[in-house]
């Protein structure tokens, strides 16, 4: 090839338009934005976050009738209150084996549907996905009637087991859903791979593919347990003894027609938060890797 033919066939630089940026120019200008651009808006969004769970905090740390701004001197005789004579102890109790029971069972039950969805293909596939979309937006309002005749004919009423199925019932389909599309990101050749080796399917489901599904069976779990630790409408409409009752419940119990302690009910939304908030503070991180990747199509 000569010079002429070489220099020809050159791919030929593209020169930028007068007054027109270049992209490297674009991102190093958003870089170097100053720093009150950023930390004004987060300052303004934290500070209407923090400023609901200051008050609750002072109210439950103040004595009764103060006016002060800052929780001092410091009192737990709310806390006590709560605990002792409104019988938060069994409300507690109740939450946590609601809560805890919910979980295992959406777990396991979406773990098996969402299977299924992944790796089978029958004839009302589309279908059955369908209708799990479409049960989403269905309140939850509007299944207490059908489901108190259900119980009632089963002789559920007044047991946390009505509770936990309708529960377990409620969060199924959206469990189902991300269980299945976290599975469909699993390569279906592991699998293979295992059944050569003499694994069964159920032995290379165990070995295999349920390690890589961590992230969205702790996403899937934690989100049945915070909705039935803070759901309000099955265990008001399910539950009648006291001793059967739930959080929720339990502080809808501190208010009355004629007056409000805001000091108990601010101690029992603090012990109302605090599992939650710790239970998210240890799965973050896999909180959003589960459901980032459960939201990704396969």
């Amino acid at each position: 090839m000569s010079v002429k033919e070489a220099t020809r066939t050159a791919p030929v630089p593209v020169r930028a338009t007068p007054g027109q940026p270049r992209p490297a120019q674009r991102n190093r200008a958003w870089d170097q934005a100053p720093r009150w651009q950023i930390y004004l808006p987060l300052g303004i969004y934290l500070l209407f976050t923090l400023v609901p769970f200051y008050w609750i905090l002072l109210f439950s740390l103040r004595p009764a009738g103060s006016t002060s701004l800052v929780p001092w001197p410091v009192t737990f005789e709310h806390f006590e209150k709560v605990w002792t004579e409104r019988s938060f102890g069994t409300y507690f109790a109740n939450s946590v084996l609601v809560g805890v029971a919910t979980l295992v069972m959406t777990t396991l039950v979406a773990l098996a549907g969402g299977y299924a969805l992944a790796r089978f293909d029958f004839r009302i596939k589309r279908g059955f996905m369908l209708a799990l979309l479409c049960s989403q937006f269905v309140p939850g309002a509007l299944l207490l009637v059908p489901l108190f005749e259900i119980f009632a004919e089963l002789q559920m009423i007044n047991s946390l087991g009505s509770v936990i199925l309708a529960e377990t019932v409620f969060q199924l389909p959206l469990s189902i859903i991300l269980i299945s599309n976290f599975i469909k990101n699993v390569p279906p050749s592991l699998e293979e791979a295992a059944w050569v080796d003499g694994c069964s399917r159920m032995t290379a489901f165990r070995i295999v593919v349920l390690p890589l599904l961590r992230p969205g069976l702790i996403a899937v779990g934690s989100f049945a347990f915070v909705h039935s630790w803070n759901h309000f409408l099955f265990a008001l409409m399910f539950l009648n003894n006291q001793d059967k009752q739930t959080i929720p419940v339990g502080l809808n119990s501190l208010m009355s027609a004629d007056s409000v302690d805001l000091g108990a009910l601010a101690a029992g939304g603090i012990i109302a938060a605090v599992p939650v908030v710790i239970v998210f503070a240890f799965i973050q991180k896999w909180l959003i890797t589960g459901f980032s990747a459960g939201a990704v199509k396969g």
